[in-house]
C-alpha cells in the first residue's frame, strides 16, 4: 500500500525519485488522482511558501520541490484531463520583450503548477501580441508579466496597454513581478497585483482566480 505521507514528505525535501515511485503504487492501487494533488502534493507545496517565506527555504530548495512536484504531475496530468478535472486556473507566463532572464519566471511557473494552476510558459522576449494571440487560443484567466530590469519594465505597461487596445483586458487578471518591480509601479501601470516572489506569486494567483 502506497504510503501517501510520504508523498507530502518527499515532495517538501524535493526527492523527486521518492515521490515518483509513490505516485506510481498508488494510481496503480486505483487512488484517486484528484485526492493525491489537492490533499498531498498541493498541501506539500503550500508548506515549501510557508517555509521559503520563513526563511527555512532558499531559492535551491524550492526548485527542487517544485522538481519533485513536476515529475508526479507528468503522470496524474492525462487522468486529470480523462476525468475532465478543472485546474484552479489557467495561467499564461513570459517574460516580456526586450529580457531574456527566465529563472525567476521559470521558479514562478514550477510553484504555480504546484499551486494547482495550469501553467502555459511563452519563454522569454515575449511581444505584447504574443501574449494577446495566446490568450485568444488558450482559455487563459491570469497573465504573469515578468522583468529583470529597470530597462525592460516599460514592456510591462505596454503590454498591458495593447491587452486594453486588443478589447481583452477585461477577460484576464493580469500580475507582475521581477526584481525592479513595486506595488507602486504595479498600480501606476493597472496591473491586478504584484508578487515580490514565487511563493506570494501563487497566493496572489489564487486570489485572482478567485475573483
Amino acid at each position: 500500500m502506497a504510503d501517501l505521507a510520504k508523498l507530502y514528505d518527499s515532495v517538501v525535501e524535493g526527492n523527486a525519485k521518492a515521490a515518483k515511485i509513490i505516485t506510481q503504487e498508488a494510481l496503480a492501487e486505483g487512488a484517486d488522482p484528484e485526492l493525491l494533488v489537492n490533499e498531498y502534493m498541493i498541501k506539500a507545496m503550500d508548506e515549501v511558501g510557508r517555509r521559503f517565506e520563513a526563511n527555512e527555504y532558499f531559492v535551491p530548495e524550492l526548485l527542487i520541490a517544485a522538481r519533485a512536484m513536476k515529475g508526479c504531475l507528468e503522470l496524474i496530468k492525462p487522468l486529470l484531463a480523462a476525468k475532465g478535472t478543472e485546474p484552479i486556473g489557467r495561467v499564461l507566463i513570459g517574460t516580456v520583450k526586450g529580457d531574456l532572464h527566465d529563472i525567476g519566471k521559470n521558479l514562478v511557473s514550477a510553484m504555480l503548477e504546484g499551486g494547482g494552476f495550469e501553467v502555459t510558459d511563452l519563454g522569454v522576449d515575449v511581444s505584447p501580441e504574443k501574449f494577446i494571440q495566446a490568450i485568444k487560443e488558450k482559455n487563459i484567466n491570469i497573465v504573469a508579466l515578468s522583468a529583470l530590469l529597470t530597462t525592460t519594465m516599460p514592456a510591462m505597461k505596454t503590454t498591458i496597454d495593447a491587452f486594453k487596445a486588443s478589447g481583452d483586458r477585461a477577460k484576464v487578471k493580469i500580475m507582475i513581478g521581477g526584481a525592479p518591480v513595486t506595488q507602486q509601479y504595479s498600480d501606476e501601470i493597472g496591473a491586478d497585483g504584484y508578487s515580490d516572489n514565487a511563493s506570494s506569486a501563487v497566493s496572489l494567483a489564487r486570489k485572482l482566480a478567485a475573483k
